[in-house]
């Protein structure tokens, strides 16, 4: 048995000593079963009542046109477009968790991969509502589509990377889901399993008849794997054609080709970090730490500290650059970044987005739960202040300095902003309640094999010189739900 088993050297996926597969289910599945706690309720409030401010400006818009917004003739997309190229760079570490960890056969995404790919979800939708609200004519938004002759000779511009986004973020919203909904079958049953009466039945419809034989999990891994090497371009291909929205223009500080590197970094970087902002509360209010470990947390904070130090080393190669090209153009769009009226938003962009983050190479900021948390809110401030930098710096100030104008948003551009985000934690907050956070069955992989109850058993046994015994312990010290004192007793 114990030559099945981890090493001992590497820490364990899953934490405690009395876990067993009845127990992993429990533990999951209380916040699906039970009615939900306080914490759960002060949360839905408040999400509910920013999407309720979503829907009101929203439907401000549609009613009045983005003329409500702040945009002038010089500065023609500012907040919508900002918080658009936001929402879908968040949306790709959903999908870099469940599939390009999974090709890598890396087991410590078993329990963040469910709630990132929900992530994935949500951001996408709350995306496409920016595409939708400024069009200025949303009840015209299938004009995007390649229409047959019946409806007049419409074809849509497929030189422009509009329509592109539309191609690139309508598939890669479609495998997400349905690499999600995959993913949740097994679970949805087991659910199914242990309901009675209407719940029952409804899940036993959203299961599609799941057995669990062993032929339906040949085909769920075959189906899972494919889904993977489907999705694995698409985390590249998205916001590489998001960014060819400035790439293929000719404002001074878009036309550049080191943008679709830059964005799919930046994206990565500001998605790990959303997923670590919502994944430290719901391990906490769910009662998940046995599952949703300190090796989770670490691990996530290194993935953060690498694209961003990506993204920092493209922010000096934009400069270096603009310099070397010697197009006075590109130069003084790049000065006005910290000589200009908006030097405050590019101070927040640098500041957030290299300089906090490079506090991540020291491991007590990278272990540390609060701290974790705050960087990774601060992350994703820095990141919305570079897409406002890059759009709105690029525009307000362009070839013709009679043109030039500056930009103020309204209190419509605010409540779209602020309701988005509300809408987001609303969609997060019921799927807690209906689906459960942690992928149950892949989870139960790990017991015999990752967790710390194995690793204590091959102690026990005496398979394990005295040496890595005191390495592993000593590397315990970081988890906050590791009992140190067991391992006194040994």
């Amino acid at each position: 048995m114990s030559g099945h088993k981890e090493s001992i050297l590497r820490e364990p996926l899953i934490t405690g000593n009395d876990i067993t597969f009845a127990k992993i289910t429990d533990d999951i599945l209380t916040p699906v079963e039970n009615k939900p706690n306080k914490a759960w309720w002060i949360g839905f409030i408040i999400s509910a009542l920013g999407a309720l401010l979503w829907v009101f400006a929203v439907s401000y818009t549609f009613w009045n046109g983005i003329g409500s917004w702040g945009l002038n003739k010089t500065v023609g997309w500012a907040w919508d477009i900002t918080g658009f190229v936001w929402w879908v760079g968040i949306g790709h570490a959903g999908t870099l968790i469940s599939a390009v960890l999974l090709l890598f056969r890396q087991n410590w995404r078993n329990s963040i991969n469910r709630s990132a790919e929900a992530m994935t979800i949500f951001a996408v939708i709350c995306a496409a509502t920016y595409v939708v609200s400024h069009m200025g004519r949303p009840w015209l938004a299938y004009w995007v589509l390649p229409l047959p002759n019946q409806f007049g000779s419409l074809w849509v511009n497929f030189n422009s990377p509009l329509v592109w986004d539309m191609f690139a973020i309508s598939t890669y919203f479609s495998v997400s889901l349905l690499f999600w909904y995959t993913g949740l079958l097994p679970d949805i049953a087991t659910i199914r399993d242990r309901a009675v009466g209407v719940r029952r039945r409804i899940y036993s419809i959203l299961s599609f008849g799941w057995t669990g034989n062993v032929k339906t999990w040949q085909r769920f891994e075959a189906v899972s794997l494919i889904l993977a090497g489907i999705a694995t371009p698409l985390v590249l291909s998205v916001h590489t054609i998001v960014s060819m929205d400035f790439a293929t223009s000719v404002i001074p500080g878009w036309h550049t080709t080191i943008f679709p590197p830059y964005f799919v970094a930046g994206a990565i970087f500001s998605g790990f970090a959303m997923v670590q902002t919502l994944l430290l509360i719901t391990r906490k209010v769910l009662g998940l730490e046995n599952y949703i470990t300190m090796f989770h947390i670490e691990s996530m904070n290194k993935i953060i500290l690498v694209t961003g130090s990506i993204v920092g080393v493209a922010y000096l190669t934009e400069f270096f650059i603009a310099y070397y090209s010697q197009v006075e153009y590109e130069q003084y769009t790049f000065m006005t970044r910290f000589t200009g009226p908006y030097w405050w938003a590019a101070c927040m962009m640098y500041g957030c987005n290299i300089l906090m983050t490079q506090l991540m190479w020291f491991k007590k900021v990278r272990t540390n739960i609060p701290l974790s948390w705050v960087l990774s809110i601060i992350v994703n401030i820095g990141m919305w202040f570079e897409r406002f930098v890059i759009i709105v710096i690029s525009l307000h100030r362009d070839y013709l300095p009679s043109s030039w104008a500056m930009f103020y948003p309204t209190w419509v551009d605010v409540a779209v902003f602020v309701g988005s985000i509300g809408l987001f934690f609303t969609l997060f907050l019921l799927f807690l309640r209906v689906m459960p956070s942690i992928a149950m069955a892949e989870v139960k992989l790990l017991l015999k094999t990752a967790s710390e109850q194995s690793k204590m058993e091959q102690i026990k046994e005496g398979h394990v010189s005295k040496e890595y015994v005191a390495e592993y312990v000593d590397s315990l010290e970081k988890f906050d739900s590791v009992n140190q004192e067991q391992y006194a007793k040994l």
